[in-house]
């Protein structure tokens, strides 16, 4: 049995302190899109501030992490057995890396890495684990 993947909704630009302000205003100021700002209860303890944009149909969420000197781009997958997707990535060489950012509690996913570096997290999609939790 093979897992299914799909985008997901989600994608996190971690910015370094130095980039965050501008790249926001950016956003704001350039495009003209409304940002919400995202900062408080719930933002992982990596994340120093936090905004975002609804950016078509994803939500893009600018993270300031203090201790990064470049800019990266993380993206979410959605599967349908996160289990079994990770037994099928692992068979192809690509193993979880749940080092890179703490998961919250309860949640079934893991981070993983393409080729080139670019983080992924790996989940159910809200909409199954709704049906999960039925």
């Amino acid at each position: 049995m093979r897992p299914t993947f799909q985008g997901g909704r989600n994608v996190a630009m971690k910015l370094p302190k130095a980039q965050f302000d501008r790249t926001v205003a950016f956003y704001r100021d350039v495009l003209g899109m409304e940002v919400a700002e995202e900062s408080g209860e719930g933002v992982d303890s990596a994340v120093a501030q936090c905004a975002s944009v609804q950016f078509g149909p994803v939500k893009l969420w600018f993270d300031r992490v203090d201790n990064y000197a470049q800019a990266q781009v993380w993206l979410e997958l959605f599967t349908d057995d996160v289990e079994l997707a990770t037994r099928h990535l692992a068979e192809h060489g690509v193993h979880p890396q749940d080092e890179l950012e703490p998961l919250p509690s309860g949640l079934a996913a893991h981070w993983i890495s393409n080729p080139v570096g670019i983080p992924h997290i790996v989940r159910l999609s809200d909409d199954m684990s709704d049906t999960l939790r039925s």
